[in-house]
């Protein structure tokens, strides 16, 4: 009933370290109950499943899976997996490596204790396994250019994959879509402080009135979002009186997004209790004027 097939193929560009790279990608429609492991691999090594189902097994814990879902394996894990008898799965891989590559998946929401990403059903597009096809098409080339392809698609899977982790965080309950929602906050506020910020804006952007961010954000951080982003602009203005000593207080105010310079030098005394230039003194070398 299902007729096994196996394709692979390599990047045409060996690597043996660097940041970050694609060593190989493959596709597999597997016979019923094929197994692999239990071994280990010094790589990381992602599947997605296109269709049928199985099982992946950790040391810790067995998670049956099934089409839109999909697993990492760690380096140095000790992991089998096998496909069901009765509907056997279809899968794509994908084996990656570099000093990046740790934190490529734990910024995606992998680690050894969740390594899997599930499809909500009917939800699934379908998009990583288009990537992975993609990825094997560029790698049967040959073409050097592939290489930079494969990154290409790396990370579009990886997004991807972190969207459907994402989801999964928030089920157990309204705490955990709290938190993420003021990290979006602080996310927003962290890229645009240098330009004229609207808290109004910010929270409309996410989706939210601002007397709900603005108490869902003092309770985890402790400041309202208007306090949280003057802290982060005079935060930055204080490491460019540091680092930038070309720079006068005026341009470095307006550097971080205020453009006032007498209300930036009061607010600055307010954090740390002296005004800019006192604090630019108080660290210059002996001798330097």
């Amino acid at each position: 009933m299902f007729e096994k097939t196996y394709q692979v193929a390599p990047n045409p560009i060996f690597h043996d370290e660097g940041m970050l790279y694609v060593l190989f990608t493959g596709e597999s429609q597997t016979p019923p109950s094929h197994r692999l492991g239990p071994k280990i691999y010094d790589y990381y090594l992602y599947h997605y499943i296109t269709s049928g189902q199985g099982q992946f097994i950790t040391e810790n814990r067995t998670y049956k899976l099934s089409a839109g879902d999909s697993f990492l394996i760690h380096p140095g894990q000790l992991v089998s997996y096998v496909s069901d008898r009765q509907q056997p799965w279809h899968y794509h891989w994908m084996a990656f490596a570099g000093e990046q590559a740790e934190k490529l998946a734990e910024h995606t929401g992998f680690h050894a204790g969740s390594p899997v990403a599930r499809s909500e059903q009917h939800e699934d597009s379908g998009q990583i396994g288009l990537y992975l096809q993609s990825m094997l098409q560029a790698f049967y080339t040959q073409k050097e250019s592939s290489d930079l392809a494969a990154l290409g698609y790396l990370h579009l899977i990886m997004a991807e994959a972190s969207e459907k982790l994402t989801r999964q965080a928030a089920l157990p309950g309204a705490e955990s879509i709290t938190r993420r929602t003021v990290k979006q906050m602080i996310h927003y506020m962290s890229s645009q402080y240098a330009h004229p910020v609207s808290i109004e804006d910010m929270c409309s952007s996410i989706g939210y009135n601002r007397a709900y961010m603005s108490r869902i954000f003092k309770k985890e951080t402790g400041m309202t979002p208007v306090t949280y982003l003057l802290k982060l602009r005079i935060d930055k203005a204080r490491q460019l009186l540091r680092e930038r000593p070309e720079l006068s207080t005026q341009q470095i105010a307006a550097s971080v997004g205020l453009t006032d310079a007498l209300y930036f030098s009061k607010q600055f005394r307010r954090f740390y209790g002296v005004s800019p230039s006192q604090y630019r003194a108080s660290i210059q070398p002996p001798g330097v004027l």
